[in-house]
């Protein structure tokens, strides 16, 4: 003998029960990638460029005051009465020719002219 069970239903099938969702638990076991400890961003690096040159510049700017050159000081000369540029070019910078150390000399002393008076005292560069 057979059996029949009558539920009534409104005409639509019943909705399937919902799956749990899946979420994702990280494995102790398998590390993440490694971020790195600093990052350096387009401000970092010019500041970094910056302070580089400096480093540059100064350790170039000692080296050139210091040395062989260094110990020698510059000569100050007084001009004498009826003394000339040239003159003083020419005994005090053998080692040029008499416009090259009249020129030396109007640069280290921020001179226009030829001109000197006497009394005056006259910085002799290096040369």
């Amino acid at each position: 003998m057979s059996a029949i069970a009558w539920e009534p239903t409104t005409g639509y099938p019943a909705p399937a029960p919902r799956r749990p969702r899946l979420t994702v638990v990280p494995d102790p076991a398998v590390s993440a990638p490694a971020r790195p400890a600093l990052r350096l961003t387009a401000r970092g690096r010019v500041v970094l460029l910056v302070l580089a040159a400096l480093l540059v510049a100064g350790v170039v700017g000692v080296r050139g005051t210091g040395g062989a050159g260094a110990a020698e000081a510059e000569r100050v000369v007084t001009v004498s009465a009826g003394e000339t540029l040239s003159e003083i070019a020419a005994t005090e910078m053998p080692g040029l020719t008499v416009t090259e150390g009249v020129l030396a000399i109007q640069l280290a002393n921020g001179l226009n002219t030829a001109q000197i008076s006497t009394g005056q005292e006259l910085v002799i560069p290096r040369g």
